[in-house]
């Protein structure tokens, strides 16, 4: 990857943005934008004039970071993320967490929505991922080696913190959500999984379909930080819905669970 691009974007940020270590790091996926509350902005950015990531090209991701206190905390959150689908490398899908992980960030929650595997779940369940499948085929870690990034051949027996995970179900039974522990399936997009793709990733043990998440999961974990990743459950996946999917399905779904959202890392935040 470029470290040019990453020593680009790190300059656009102000001091106050690496003068002290944020005490946890949000990615926020698609409908997941507006489950923020803050007490105080300390800084904000559309990702347009951020060197290097540029603005985001799916609806219902809001393209803006935020640095802001909440409950005594500091919070760095990007509002929406780039894919790999859009063919700018891998450069904007991971600078969030290369920024983060320059901040001196330590911990990073992954959310998203995804599409229903699993036949006990149903759209606007929440999924805490415990595991995930790459199908992709590609590694953001591909390249020249960068010692700062750890080690060149990473450990990823526990991607996804067991004790961040075990925060997340305290704050969604607390809040009495319909929850339960899955494995995540990576897929590039953009087009929809088909039904016979589903079956395969079912018999591979997946739970829930994406195509986000792993990429920054991977590289967070490559370089030290603890991960935690909750997932919507947007809609159901192809073959086992009885209907066409569509990507207006996935932000309804969104706004829908905006007040469970919200709530669910409101709680986490307090418990990290």
């Amino acid at each position: 990857m470029n470290m040019k691009a990453f020593d680009a974007a790190a300059g656009y940020f102000p001091d106050l943005c690496f003068e002290t270590p944020p005490d946890l790091g949000i990615l926020l996926g698609s409908g997941w934008g507006a489950a923020l509350q803050a007490d105080e902005i300390l800084f904000r950015a559309a990702y347009a004039q951020i060197p290097g990531l540029g603005a985001s090209t799916v609806s219902g991701h809001a393209g803006e970071f935020v640095l802001y206190r909440r409950g005594g905390k500091r919070i760095a959150a990007w509002c929406g993320r780039r894919h790999f689908y859009e063919g700018v490398g891998w450069e904007p899908v991971v600078l969030p967490v290369e920024l983060l992980r320059r901040m001196g960030c330590q911990t990073l929650l992954l959310t998203n929505a995804s599409g229903g595997i699993n036949p006990a779940l149903r759209p606007g369940d929440f999924v805490i991922i415990r595991d995930h499948l790459n199908l992709v085929g590609a590694n953001p870690l591909v390249g020249p080696h960068n010692p700062e990034w750890g080690t060149r051949f990473p450990d990823m027996t526990e991607i996804y913190t067991k004790h961040l995970a075990d925060l997340l179900h305290a704050a969604a039974n607390r809040l009495d959500l319909r929850v339960m522990d899955g494995v995540y399936a990576y897929t590039s997009g953009p087009a929809y999984e088909t039904p016979a793709e589903v079956q395969a990733y079912k018999a591979q043990g997946a739970d829930v379909v994406g195509m986000s998440t792993v990429p920054e999961a991977v590289f967070a974990k490559a370089c030290g930080l603890k991960v935690a990743g909750l997932s919507l459950v947007s809609n159901l996946a192809a073959g086992i819905s009885r209907r066409p999917l569509a990507h207006e399905e996935v932000v309804a779904a969104g706004n829908a669970a905006k007040p469970k959202m919200a709530a669910v890392i409101e709680d986490f935040i307090a418990r990290v």
